[in-house]
C-alpha cells in the first residue's frame, strides 16, 4: 500500500509505503514530528526557519534553524533510525517549545 503525504505547509512532498492502515500512520506520524514540529521560530517567530546538519567529529546534530540565531535540536532514537525535537530535558520542559539562542555571557571588564 502506497500514500503520499504534503507536509502542511506545501515544501515536501513524501511518498511512504506500508503492508496496511497502521503501517502508513506510523509513518506520517514520524514525518510529521520531525517536518512539521515547528512553522516558526520559538524565539523571534519568524517563519524564516531551516534544516540544518553539522557534524562535530564523529557526531551529527539535526537542527531547525532560524535567521534569529536561534535553533531547535533535534534527539536521534536508540537504533539512530529516527528523529524527534528535544522539547525536554532533565529538568522537565524546555522554554520556547525547545528553542534557544546562544547569548554569550558579558564579561565584568568595564572600560
Amino acid at each position: 500500500m502506497k500514500a503520499h503525504y504534503k507536509t502542511a505547509n506545501g515544501r515536501i512532498t513524501f511518498e511512504l509505503e506500508g503492508s496496511g492502515q497502521k503501517d502508513l500512520f506510523e509513518g506520517i506520524a514520524a514525518l510529521q514530528e520531525v517536518f512539521e514540529s515547528d512553522s516558526k521560530c520559538g524565539v523571534c517567530g519568524a517563519t524564516d526557519i531551516k534544516f540544518r546538519v553539522r557534524k562535530v567529529d564523529s557526531f551529527t546534530f539535526y537542527e531547525l534553524h532560524c535567521s534569529c540565531g536561534a535553533r531547535l535540536s533535534f534527539g536521534q532514537s536508540k537504533d539512530m533510525k529516527s528523529l524527534f525535537p528535544k522539547r525536554k530535558d532533565d529538568t522537565g520542559w524546555l522554554p520556547d517549545r525547545g528553542w534557544s539562542k546562544y547569548q554569550p555571557k558579558g564579561d565584568s571588564y568595564e572600560g
